[in-house]
């Protein structure tokens, strides 16, 4: 792969540890002493900040490239939006092909279980874009947590936690749902959701976009 497509490689040496383990301790502690009150998330009617970060299960490794534009310093040397391949989670080629739900957590404890339930979703809304990024530094744990859960959609690591500040994590897990062309619908979900209340969600998702015209494939 040419090293222009890749996320950006290690950025903060030590700091950048550090960093990343504060925020997964905030994010805990917010969740476990806090009932998530409607803050937190990119609010509707706001694009999806563009990213891109390393599949779990494949072998490229760099920090999340998180860049709007060419040479953005540590956020990235090109465009998210333009650094994709094949062992790539890359928000912006998701939301081009449909809508979107995306799942940000944290892997530890019972949060994670949200990528079970995007994966038990999926099938029933084909047209829609599934995918997670987990927000931690052990990539051999997030590895066994796909393969033990037989998980299909992809799943992303964002090794040096900066989506924790790009999409305002306000808990775990964070799911948002947004239209073809990665304008926000509605306000993130910050706890784990019901089954039923994630499928009427996502329903509700898919009729909005189609209301806007989106013709994609058919429940």
């Amino acid at each position: 792969m040419n090293p222009s497509e890749r996320p950006t490689g290690p950025r903060y040496g030590r700091y950048a540890g550090m960093l990343g383990l504060l925020i997964l301790v905030l994010i805990t502690i917010n969740t476990a002493l806090t009932k998530p009150n409607g803050a937190g998330g990119i609010e509707p009617g706001r694009r999806l900040p563009p990213f891109a970060v390393p599949l779990a299960l494949g072998s490229l490794k760099g920090d999340a490239n998180i860049a709007s534009r060419a040479d953005q310093g540590v956020a990235g040397r090109v465009p998210a939006c333009s650094v994709r391949g094949p062992q790539i989670l890359n928000v912006c080629q998701l939301y081009e092909q449909g809508p979107v739900v995306l799942a940000l957590f944290v892997d530890a404890g019972s949060c994670a279980a949200i990528v079970s339930d995007l994966q038990a979703l999926a099938p029933s809304f084909p047209g829609v874009r599934f995918a997670a990024v987990a927000i931690k530094d052990s990539r051999g744990s997030l590895r066994r947590l796909v393969r033990s859960r037989g998980l299909s959609l992809p799943v992303g690591i964002d090794s040096d936690g900066a989506l924790a500040g790009l999409y305002k994590v306000a808990s775990c897990p964070q799911v948002s749902f947004a239209y073809p062309g990665g304008v926000v619908q509605s306000r993130a979900l910050l706890v784990r959701p019901s089954p039923a209340t994630l499928r009427a969600r996502v329903a509700a998702l898919v009729a909005a976009a189609r209301a806007r015209g989106w013709r994609g494939a058919a429940a």
